[in-house]
């Protein structure tokens, strides 16, 4: 490891155990996550609204470009969670995610099983804008993922859609493709996960929008077998 790398492990480090997190999840600039087995992760924050402040906290470079912190949106006692990339132009501009082209393409993926914005509750793995839409660094993950976990753990939901390749590579510590893993459901610590396609990536390949209808139709029959 070189200096350079070792003084950002060692700033990210020290920012976790600002918040009693006294653990980092992955080497920022050596990624292998089929061989990263954190520990398990404890809850720190007691309330959706006190994790919120401490994410508000984080000294994250994406600030310093970014409009806004784009934290959640939706029906915090949904049982359907939904974690996507990172905020485009429109969510750094309103702070909310999956409000532009993205989120009305959602929206109507929801409304194709008989689901409405207020039935899910939305985030994403990386709290501030990339420049140019770019895709969040490994750095830039590092920061938030650990409160991303803890988000999770605060909401309960019973059900995980995870939309695009960062969020399936950072939840699930895998290499492989979206392709190769939607369709399917896969645990996360218990809880059923789906892995589809982003909106964004449909907007661009409009032919993967029946592949990704059933990803939900697997999301609804899920929702159906537990009752809720």
């Amino acid at each position: 490891m070189n200096n350079k790398t070792k003084q950002q492990t060692d700033y990210i480090t020290k920012w976790y155990q600002t918040f009693g997190i006294d653990h980092v999840f992955y080497d920022i600039n050596n990624v292998n996550f089929e061989e990263t087995k954190p520990e398990p992760f404890v809850a720190k924050f007691n309330t959706i609204d006190e994790l919120k402040i401490a994410v508000s906290k984080i000294d994250c470079p994406l600030k310093n470009t970014a409009k806004n912190t784009v934290f959640s949106a939706g029906n915090k006692n949904a049982s359907i969670m939904i974690i996507g990339e990172a905020p485009g132009a429109d969510e750094d501009e309103q702070g909310l995610p999956f409000v532009g082209q993205s989120g009305q393409l959602l929206n109507n993926m929801l409304a194709s099983v008989n689901l409405k914005r207020s039935d899910v509750y939305i985030s994403n793995i990386v709290f501030w804008r990339p420049p140019g839409n770019r895709q969040p660094s490994n750095s830039e993950i590092a920061l938030c993922l650990p409160f991303v976990e803890e988000h999770i753990m605060l909401v309960r939901p019973k059900i995980l859609i995870l939309l695009g390749g960062v969020a399936v590579k950072s939840l699930l510590r895998s290499t492989k493709s979206i392709t190769s893993m939607r369709g399917r459901k896969i645990s996360y610590n218990g809880i059923p996960t789906i892995p589809t396609f982003h909106p964004a990536y449909l907007l661009r390949y409009p032919s993967q929008k029946s592949t990704a209808f059933r990803d939900f139709i697997l999301l609804k029959n899920t929702l159906n077998s537990q009752g809720a």
